[in-house]
């Protein structure tokens, strides 16, 4: 093989990390923090980072480090980690149903210096909500999702829309506190089509934003967007009338499956696997440590892993704990070899580790970064 001491992701003490391992490189989040805050000119008021995707609490603190003080999560577990990392503002942009209601609730008892914010899209789940409140004496800030054409989750914009905006102002123990914009849906490959689309969605918006205004409802806040639209919505928060604040998540740590598809946005890979080489089954075929357990299954075969290394890897099969390749390259690995791999979609990738080994200048650290909300469930 051909000497790979100068390539960034290499660990000269491989030898130290029991393997499959999370590898996560503190110098390229950094730099991707650094980017996410040119993005929006230094304003840091503009962005609301997405934790998803790596569900650490060093992460955060970094962020925080960084003047990044408000926060989005998906989980209650997520918006937990975050509040112990010491942010001020927690959005869960996830409608809570069923316990996860006065889940809530015990987050704003017990992190009261932290702001806790959700969302709803249901009239009659915010009577749900709203019950709750009243019978724990509680105050909640909603904002109201809507669908900008994803259809997964959200209220079309319209009149229900209005109403439900209203019923908000008007209800004891919620406020109105703004509204939940994501579109997920967006993520064209060519960068004008992307564009063309995020106009779609914003054409969407901005007349229900006109309607709200014509009823007296005011709007506190937008969130907006994900990582593939961040630019735009960057952009669009800067001459924003409503304070307008952008969600990217995956930037922290990046992936292959982005970078492929998103080569405009100048983020790095922060976080990759490490794997060796377990059998070598039949001419041309290594046998890796990646299986469903170790690197996301959800995407087809071909799409769950590159190996910067094995340009021309071939996947065949995957099961729980194996990955089959095949590559001209076979010959030159021996069992018991280190393989690294950038996982195709890192957000569901971090969520199958325990923790993340700290890489620092080609080197182990020693350090473990705990995947801290990975579980559903923590104390709350």
């Amino acid at each position: 093989m051909s000497d790979p001491s100068r390539t960034w992701y290499r660990v000269e003490n491989a030898d130290q990390i029991p393997s499959p391992a999370l590898l996560v490189y503190p110098d390229r989040v950094d730099s991707n923090i650094a980017c996410m805050r040119d993005a929006v000119d230094g304003d840091v008021s503009r962005l609301r980072p997405h934790v998803k995707t790596h569900k650490m609490a060093e992460v955060v603190e970094r962020q925080r480090a960084a003047g990044i003080d408000r926060f989005k999560c998906a989980t209650i577990a997520e918006a937990e980690m975050t509040a112990e990392a010491g942010a001020s503002d927690v959005l869960l942009a996830y409608q809570p149903v069923g316990p996860n209601i006065g889940r809530m609730v015990s987050l704003c008892r017990k992190f009261p210096e932290t702001l806790f914010r959700t969302v709803v899209d249901d009239p009659d789940q915010l009577d749900r909500i709203t019950a709750v409140l009243s019978a724990e004496g509680e105050t909640l800030d909603l904002l109201v999702d809507i669908d900008c054409g994803m259809g997964r989750t959200g209220i079309a914009p319209g009149d229900a829309a209005v109403d439900l905006c209203r019923r908000i102002c008007e209800e004891e123990g919620v406020n109105f506190a703004g509204l939940h914009v994501y579109d997920g849906h967006i993520h064209d490959t060519e960068v004008v089509a992307r564009g063309s689309h995020f106009d779609e969605a914003r054409h969407l918006i901005e007349p229900f934003l006109a309607d709200l205004g014509q009823a007296g409802i005011e709007i506190p806040l937008v969130v907006g967007g994900g990582s593939p639209t961040f630019p735009w919505h960057a952009r669009l928060a800067a001459g924003s009338a409503v304070r307008y604040e952008c969600s990217p998540g995956t930037t922290l740590f990046w992936d292959a499956g982005y970078g492929t598809n998103h080569p405009d946005l100048d983020f790095q890979v922060a976080a990759l696997l490490l794997a060796r080489v377990l059998s070598k089954p039949g001419e041309g075929r290594l046998c890796l440590e990646l299986g469903h357990k170790a690197v996301a299954g959800e995407n087809p075969l071909e799409n769950r892993v590159r190996f910067p290394e094995i340009p021309d890897a071939r996947p065949l099969s995957q099961s729980e704990e194996h990955l089959v390749i095949e590559t001209s390259k076979a010959g030159e690995f021996s069992i018991g070899d280190v393989v690294y791999g950038i996982p195709w979609h890192i957000c569901p990738t971090v969520a199958l580790h325990q923790e993340a080994v700290v890489i620092e200048r080609g080197q182990a650290t020693g350090e473990r970064w705990a995947v801290r909300a990975r579980d559903r469930r923590i104390t709350i």
